[in-house]
Order: structure tokens, then sequence, then C-alpha cells
């Protein structure tokens, strides 16, 4: 059975409210709730006190109406009490400005104390539930790493900093060769003259950027594993374990993969909207971020935040329109959601969300939210065995957090985003309405058809290794731009002619390389049967000089024509190709098509703005059928109003 519910926080109402919320909720046709994760001062008021009498009659009022329960340990808001009592908890930013009491999140992840009553009130409280039946799952903290609170740079995380270098070196002069600390006089006698990279004159070492952010992911994740370990020792054998993943996962300081690694499924919080937006982001890339999710573990994910309403927190953004959000609750379906949660039950009138809009608004109607949610859970009810279906993609888009740390250290175009350049190469699929997992780099990807390798600057043997391999067994992979740069040191290969690792896949060199912006873009030609169009790329060119390869697009301005900017090599039984810059999707499809028909790969072409995803269940198929836009759309031999999905079996 797929759960379907609301996040619900009754302890910001009185007492007297909950019996009107449950039944309204109720009538949502919901199962169940999530609560608690931001209630820690009420579970333990003062240090040592603990009280969970307000939650024992929230959980008994929500038996009454037959609701199971997701719980969220509470250590994303400590108390008061806690940060008075040892101010060194609170975080610093990168210019020494303590975090102040006040917000969320704004814990030390190396500060001994927060650890220590972290795992007091996780223990105590996930104890006095265990054998409470209504609780099927607990959520472990909130949104790792949400809003900045994965950087650090108080005096702890610099010592903690030290620490973590000197195992993983052991001996500083190992550090200094590997780092090339010769470069500037930077070169260090002991581990405890590293700096932590605050602000500086000109920039740090690449070295220490990249080392520093894996120092950051190992913080905040030794803290979620720790947290998750206690969960584990503590909960009833019916209680599974989550965390909510927050967007912007390739801007977070932390390997989401490891994170999530000892937990039982992924959760995700779905925004695809927030404050200050004009307008939501793409439909694709709402579809990435839900195959981003599902490649977590490789098995379908909760949503357990799902918007409904305008949100922000000083400043709200785009009002989703009339069945928008209910369109992006059918699309996470599509994509692999099983079961979800609408944010929030009904919008706070105190606070930093009061404008965090929820399903109930704050003057208390069930209005045009209330009744879209209701759809939503009514009519997915009925596919409870399509939701839990698996899916099968034919399509990997591989990426690694060395990696994108490592262009985070050096951009290199100052408009150079990984998102962006991942998205350049999902787009021309997404298009086609295949299906694609986004996965890391050191997954097993050999049972797929075809995979994505965007900007892999950061590239070793032994991923090169698996990708020949790959390609030598009938695979396609694409590259683009920059691949094998880089060792893992982040360092520069020396003697190695681009893209290095994998030049022999590719049978190209770069000979040359320049940066671009978003602006400056430059036009190329196709000269290859795949496309005699004209397309451009723009923030970076390769120019590239064909070693076995063939050339598919060619720069066009007069003094580097020889040069090719898109090439394709034939390598055992498949192919490699090379986008040595940022090609515009319209370059891109041709080929993208030509690559889909080469592997037999089912595709559809739908129009503009109407998003085809198909499920299997019980070898029987399943058609989401989704217009992402604001007009009427026809498709085949149906209308679909604006914003309207439909489930069609195939």
């Amino acid at each position: 059975m797929s759960y379907f519910g609301v996040d619900y926080y009754p302890e910001h109402w009185p007492l007297s409210q909950m019996e009107e919320d449950l039944t309204g909720i109720k009538g949502l046709g919901a199962n169940m709730i999530r609560i608690g994760e931001f209630a820690w001062h009420v579970m333990e008021p003062k240090e040592g006190e603990f009280d969970f009498s307000y939650f024992d009659k929230v959980i008994e009022q929500a038996k009454a109406y037959d609701f199971k329960v997701m719980f969220g340990t509470p250590t994303a808001t400590f108390p008061a009490w806690l940060a008075n009592k040892f101010p060194s908890i609170l975080s610093k930013d990168e210019y020494g400005t303590v975090r102040e009491f006040g917000g969320r999140r704004q814990y030390c992840f190396n500060s001994e104390e927060y650890r220590q009553y972290s795992t007091r009130i996780t223990r105590e409280l996930v104890k006095h539930y265990r054998n409470e039946e209504a609780i099927v799952v607990w959520q472990v903290d909130n949104e790792f790493g949400h809003e900045g609170s994965d950087q650090c740079y108080c005096d702890q995380c610099k010592g903690a900093f030290q620490k973590f270098l000197k195992e993983k070196y052991n001996d500083i002069q190992e550090l200094n060769e590997r780092w090339g600390t010769i470069f500037w006089g930077q070169t260090y006698n002991d581990f405890t003259e590293i700096p932590a990279p605050t602000p500086t004159i000109t920039t740090h070492n690449p070295s220490l950027k990249l080392d520093w952010a894996r120092f950051r992911s190992f913080s905040l994740n030794s803290f979620a594993h720790q947290m998750t370990e206690i969960v584990r020792e503590e909960k009833g054998p019916h209680q599974e374990i989550t965390t909510n993943v927050s967007g912007g996962f390739f801007d977070k300081w932390f390997d989401h993969e490891e994170n999530l690694r000892p937990m039982d499924f992924v959760s995700y919080d779905n925004y695809p909207v927030w404050g200050g937006l004009e307008k939501p982001i793409p439909p694709s890339e709402i579809a990435m971020t839900l195959d981003f999710n599902r490649g977590l573990k490789g098995q379908n994910f909760w949503i357990v935040e799902e918007l409904m309403g305008a949100q922000g927190h000083d400043v709200i953004g785009y009002l989703p329109r009339p069945n928008q959000a209910k369109l992006w609750s059918y699309q996470a379906f599509a994509h692999g959601c099983s079961n979800m949660l609408y944010f929030r039950w009904r919008g706070m009138t105190r606070g930093a969300e009061q404008f965090c809009y929820g399903v109930i608004d704050h003057d208390n109607r069930y209005g045009r939210k209330y009744h879209e949610v209701k759809d939503v859970f009514t009519e997915m009810s009925k596919y409870d065995q399509l939701l839990e279906s698996p899916i099968e993609a034919e399509i990997a888009v591989l990426y690694d957090y060395d990696n994108i740390w490592s262009w985070r250290a050096q951009t290199q175009s100052k408009d150079f985003h990984f998102n962006q350049e991942l998205m350049r190469l999902y787009q021309p699929f997404y298009d086609l309405n295949t299906k694609l997992d986004v996965i890391p780099a050191d997954r097993d990807f050999s049972n797929y058809k075809v995979v994505l390798v965007p900007v892999m600057q950061v590239l070793n043997e032994e991923l090169a290794t698996r990708l020949k391999e790959f390609t030598q067994q009938g695979g396609t992979v694409i590259f683009s731009f920059r691949a094998g740069l880089k060792d893992k040191d982040n360092v520069i290969n020396f003697g190695q002619t681009l893209p290095g690792p994998v030049a022999d896949l590719t049978g190209i060199r770069v000979e040359e390389i320049e940066s671009l912006t978003a602006e400056h873009r430059l036009s190329v030609k196709g000269e290859h049967d795949l496309s005699q169009e004209e397309s451009y790329v723009n923030i970076w060119r390769d120019l590239i000089v064909p070693e076995g390869a063939e050339t598919i697009y060619r720069y066009t301005d007069s003094l580097y024509k020889e040069y090719a900017a898109v090439t394709r090599n034939s390598y055992g039984d498949g192919e490699a190709f090379y986008i040595g810059g940022g090609l515009d999707v319209e370059g891109l499809r041709p080929l993208v098509k030509k690559v889909v028909e080469n592997h037999n790969i089912d595709y559809e072409e739908s129009p503009i703005g109407v998003e085809v995803y198909t499920r299997v269940v019980d070898e029987e198929e399943y058609r989401f059928i989704m217009n992402h836009t604001e007009e009427e759309v026809s498709y085949m031999n149906k209308v679909l109003a604006p914003y309207e999905t439909q489930i069609v079996k195939k």
C-alpha cells in the first residue's frame, strides 16, 4: 500500500485545532502524516528533562483516524538553552561570523557537544516510540546541508580538517608533493600550519580546496551516519529509516549517495519553484532531479515535501498555476516516486515560514489546492502496483562529486555551472521521452546501452578502463569538454594529451582550449550525415584534432576551420562521441536520435512541452502523458488541458 499524506506541525497550533486538522487531512484521502522534525524543545524543554507526552497525544489522535506516521528526529533545530550553554555548537561562515541562534541547521558537525546532545535526544525519542505501530518511518534530521549549512569555518572544523589531512597523507611531505605547495611558497612543515580556505588574496591551492570539500562531506556524513546508527539500534523492527534530500544537490558540499547508503530508502523534497523565482525550473530539470534521487539507491523513492502553494521565507515566489503543482506530482510518480506527502497541511501565521503556503492557506478555507491534492490521492491510490514497479533505464548519466568540487574550485569559465552542462546532455534524451538514470560514476554501468559523461575533468584510469570495456562491448559513450584533464589530487596530468586517459577511446587530441562566456557563442557546422545544420557552442571550446575519429561538427571561424568541435570514434563494437564545447540542444538532437535508434531504445516524439513517460507492471504498459504548458495540446488523439496529466494504458 502506498502512503499519501501531508507534513503536519500540530505543535504550531492549539490542541483544540487538532480534531479539525485530522478530519480535513482524512478528507484528502490521506493515510499518513509527517511530524516532529523541528520540535526538540517540545521534547526536551530543559536539559535532560525529556517529555514526549505532547506527541503521545498527537499519535493517539492520529491512530483514531487510522493514520501512519513518519517522525523526524529533531536535530536540525536545537533548543535555545543548548546554544546558550555551549556557544561552540554554532557554526561560523568563511568570514568568521557566528551563525547566531534563530535560524535552523546552524550547528557545527564537528562539535563534540552537539553530537553528544543530538545522540541523546535521538536515542531517547526513538527508544520511547520503538513499539509504536503507527510510526513506520524515522526521518533523520532535516534536509542535510541545505541553505549553506554544510560549510563551517570555526576552529573546531579547522582542527578537524588538519586531523583529516594527517590521517589521509600521514607524511606532510607527501601532502606537499601531491598538492604542489612549492608554488607561491606554500610548503608546510606540519599539518597544524594548513589553513581552512577562508578568504585570502587571489585564491587558495585547488588541491586544498578539493580536500576541504571532501572534509566537509566527511563531517556531514559522519554525523548523519552516527544519527542513523542510533535510530537503527533503538527502532522497532517494523520501522524504516530515511532522510529528506533537498534540491540543488550538485551545489552541495557532501556526497549524497554516501549520505543515504545506510538508510532504507531515499526521500526527496520536490520544489520546482521557490521564493524569488519568476517561473519554475524547466520540466526537464525537474525530471533530472527525480532521476537523480531514484539513482541514489537504484530504487524508487518517496517525496516527503511536495510543493502545492507559493513558497518563500522573506520573498515569495511564483504561484503554481491551477493543476500545475498537481502535474509536478504526476511527473514525480512517473519517474519513480512511490509515496507522497505534501508540504504543508496549513500555512503558518507566525515565524519564518509565514509565506510558505500550504494545502490550506491562512483563511482556513478548503479551496482549489485542497481539491487538487484530493484528486491526486484519489487517482493514484488505484495504482499501488504501478508505483512500486521498477524503472528499467537504458541510458545512464554519470557524475562524481570530486569532479564537481574540482570545477567549483576553478570554474575556468565565469559562466560555467555543472548542472547546466549535465543538462546539455540530458535534455535531448529527455525530449525523446527516453528513460535515464543519473548515477554516481563508481556505480556499475555495464548493463546500460548509452553512458553520458558530462565535463568529467577528474577522470582516473579505473573509470577510463570501465568506459573502454563498456564501449568495446557495444555501448555508446558521450563525453563533453575537458574530459580527463586532472587527477584525484586536482592536479593537471603532466605529459598527457587531452583527453588524457580516454584519448584512445575518443580517437582525438585536444590541441588548444578557449574559455567562453554564456553570451559568447561560436558557430559550428555539421559535416557528417548526422547534421548539416549550423549550431552554436558557448562556455567553452576544445580545438580538436581527430586521430582516428570522424568529425561531426567543425568550427566556422576563419582561423580555426581545420579543428573539429564534435567527433565520433568507433571503438570495439561501440562508439565514443566527444563534444568539445557547450553545444546547444539543437546541435545535439540529431546525434542523440541516431544513437537511440542504433540501440533500439524506446523513444517517443511529442510536441514541445508534452512529456510522455512509460511505466510497466505485469507486462502492461501505462503512459503518463503530461502537458507542461499553459495551452491546450492535442497528442495521440487526446486533448490535454493546460497542465493536465492523463495516465493511459498502452
